[in-house]
């Protein structure tokens, strides 16, 4: 007597029956099966039909399990570069409210780096006017000391003049004998000599 595998065998080659429909059959359930399919046309044919219907529902199946890993993998794909995408907004989202915090940083440093050019700049132009003042100045006080020069030096010749008729005329005075007056003129002459 045959066993339930070689009578599987049978099944699947000669009525197309898989092993995986005949496997819940035990022995003596495959040889009936078997004898009723020998025996039987209208039953041989139907059981034909569905392995047939099988095979092809078996086909499509692994037609469309293909399918569904390749759109499974396709998901995963858009999926990781979904949350690639996520990432890389939520990063540039951080980067512009960095950015906009340092432009807005900058605006304010060139607002203030612009009131200081302007105050600078109106302080330069009272500096220049207080040069251009103090030249002025510095030029008259030149003319001032060269005319002061020019008139110590005439003074000092009036000054030179008038000792020197002093001297002359004390010296004419001193030979004069009244004692009293040759002290005075010795003492105002010696004051006029410095």
């Amino acid at each position: 007597m045959a066993s339930k595998d070689e009578l599987q065998t049978v099944l699947k080659s000669k009525y197309g029956i898989n092993k995986n429909i005949s496997q819940p059959l035990n022995l003596e359930e495959c040889t009936r099966l078997l004898y009723v399919l020998d025996s039987e046309v209208g039953a041989a044919k139907l059981v034909e039909s569905f392995a047939q219907k099988n095979s092809t529902l078996g086909g499509k199946n692994s037609y469309y399990s293909r399918i569904h890993n390749q759109a499974k993998r396709k998901l995963e794909s858009v999926e990781a570069e979904y949350r690639e995408l996520e990432d890389s907004i939520k990063y540039l989202e951080e980067s512009k409210t960095t950015l906009e915090s340092k432009k807005q940083q900058l605006e304010q440093e060139k607002k203030n780096l612009e009131s200081e050019i302007q105050n600078l700049s109106s302080s330069n132009i009272n500096l220049a006017t207080k040069v251009d003042d103090l030249t002025s100045s510095n030029t008259e006080l030149f003319e001032a000391n060269d005319q002061l020069k020019k008139d110590n030096k005439s003074l000092k010749n009036i000054v030179d003049a008038i000792r020197l008729r002093l001297a002359r005329d004390t010296n004419e005075l001193l030979k004069y004998e009244d004692n009293e007056i040759r002290k005075a003129l010795i003492k105002l002459f010696k004051w006029t000599l410095g």
